[in-house]
């Protein structure tokens, strides 16, 4: 078998950056497009504001994102060697998937793909025990739930903001909320940063333990992550914030429902709390669901026909889609991969 060198490694961390970069313009929508819908920031200012607090999420809420993330794969199923190339073909799997619906303009789970890669990758290694299977049911336990919440957090604050500005002045409301809306626009993309980064750092770290970075005495359920990781994973999420993944934020900011400041800032700040949790408890949720889902409780405030319905079916669609299409792509990579090394 081929074994892996480290410049093999280090093409492939390049290659999860790559990943991380496409997360962030394929989710730089599930932060700016309602500031942008709601013309409280131009698209440019949007982007820059951001990645700004994209990256700042580095110094936030710990790690244990990226600890459940390399726990997807039971490393001590796999040989070592082999790990590598898993983590190659589980970054095509996301990658491949994510460039698909940023092209169909649907705002789909990178996180999600990831995990489905991952899954796939790890079963055509070393078949269905190499993958940690509570792990996986805890992420599509969340891919259920997670957006119910938003959905719910969405329409609850909304009714409760509706209710304490009834009788505020239309105008005087509207530029208040538009002040708000910088703020609930920050913590949000402060959110999807402490979440998202860490996915693409709990696929870099099983690569170092496999070149024995860590050294001989590290547990392989109890990886650490070094600074460095965390600050390239920030920096590439920003990066890629930074690009603008334009196609989707039309259909966030615009095809959902009709978005003013207030509904704005009460789906951004229903989005963050609820990120933020997950973040806090290791939990690697898609902050693409909760942004999506968050925008629709919101609608419904308005009443349901104000919700294209039709537009969030076929969302809903591509998120089904999503964990088995990047696993199956997952899976094929790496039996082309297994021919190519001789394993």
């Amino acid at each position: 078998m081929i074994e892996a060198t480290w410049e093999l490694i280090i093409i492939i961390i390049g290659i999860a950056l790559v990943f991380d970069f496409t997360n962030g313009f394929h989710d730089s929508a599930n932060s700016i497009s309602t500031v942008v819908s709601t013309k409280v920031l131009s698209p440019r200012n949007a982007v820059v504001f951001a990645a700004f607090f994209n990256f700042i999420a580095a110094f936030g809420f710990g790690v244990a994102v990226a600890s459940t993330i390399s726990k997807i794969v039971e490393l001590n199923y796999v040989q070592t060697e082999v790990i590598p190339y898993i983590i190659l073909s589980a970054l095509t799997g996301a990658i491949v998937w994510n460039l698909i619906t940023w092209l169909s303009g649907l705002p789909t789970s990178s996180s999600h793909a990831l995990i489905g890669g991952l899954s796939g990758a790890g079963i055509s290694a070393a078949g269905i025990a190499a993958i940690k299977w509570s792990t996986v049911s805890l992420v599509a336990t969340f891919m259920v739930i997670s957006p119910l919440i938003g959905l719910v957090c969405g329409f609850l604050f909304m009714a409760v903001v509706l209710n304490l500005t009834k009788k505020a002045n239309k105008q005087t409301a509207e530029n208040y909320f538009k002040r708000l809306q910088l703020f609930s626009a920050a913590a949000y993309s402060f959110s999807h940063g402490t979440n998202d980064a860490q996915k693409t750092m709990g696929i870099i770290v099983p690569l170092l333990f496999s070149i024995g970075y860590f050294g001989t005495a590290v547990d392989p359920n109890h990886l650490p992550v070094p600074l460095w990781v965390i600050l390239i994973a920030h920096a590439a999420i920003a990066l890629g914030t930074l690009s603008g993944g334009w196609r989707i934020v039309k259909t966030m900011g615009y095809k959902i429902t009709k978005l003013r400041p207030v509904h704005g800032f009460a789906a951004e700040t229903a989005g963050a709390a609820t990120i933020i949790g997950a973040s806090v408890a290791g939990i690697p949720v898609s902050t693409t669901h909760v942004i999506c889902s968050s925008i629709m409780g919101v609608g419904t405030t308005m009443g349901t026909s104000t919700v294209k319905w039709g537009v969030a079916r076929s969302i809903m669609i591509a998120w089904l889609l999503t964990i088995p299409v990047s696993a199956l792509i997952g899976f094929v990579t790496f039996a082309v991969i297994r021919v190519i090394i001789g394993y």
